[in-house]
């Protein structure tokens, strides 16, 4: 699991997620989480960040309004933006918080991680923003899965 934890620390280290941290005030532990497939999904704990952060209140949107706003289409689009928080950029004076310690040294996200208390209520802000005059006319957007829609062919 280690090696595993290694090279997914690396992967998002040559992507640009990470940097090194180097007099951090918070430190996270890294959690491996056994996938069915037999590879490693590299959670942190950002248990005690997140109850030390102040809640976002921006609303998710309600699914049985996205699901009758559907209503009357006949084409439709689903589109998941899984990589879309890694085009996020954090505060630069938010991401020491991010800090997490492995083996290897400890790192920081210069993106949004998962696991933080407020990633969905920034990415869905980020969305209502981006598409603000088309959602509830041709898309609906729930944090990272998209529905384009048309009422004709």
């Amino acid at each position: 699991m280690l090696l595993q934890i290694r090279d997914e620390v690396r992967k998002q280290f040559d992507a640009g997620f990470l940097q090194v941290a180097k007099y951090p005030e918070w430190v996270a532990n890294v959690v491996p989480v056994p996938k069915k497939n037999g590879k490693v999904r590299m959670c942190v704990d950002y248990r005690d960040l997140n109850h030390a952060s102040p809640k976002d209140n921006f609303p998710l949107p309600h699914i049985d309004t996205l699901v009758d706003n559907t209503a009357k289409h006949c084409l439709f689009s689903f589109m998941d933006g899984f990589s879309g928080y890694n085009q996020i950029k954090m505060a630069p004076e938010d991401m020491e918080k991010t800090t997490f310690v492995t083996m290897w040294g400890t790192f920081c996200y210069k993106v949004m991680p998962f696991g933080l208390k407020n990633a969905g209520a920034t990415y869905q802000r980020a969305m209502v923003t981006l598409f603000h005059d088309m959602i509830h006319k041709e898309n609906e957007v729930y944090v990272d899965d998209m529905i384009a829609k048309s009422q004709k062919e």
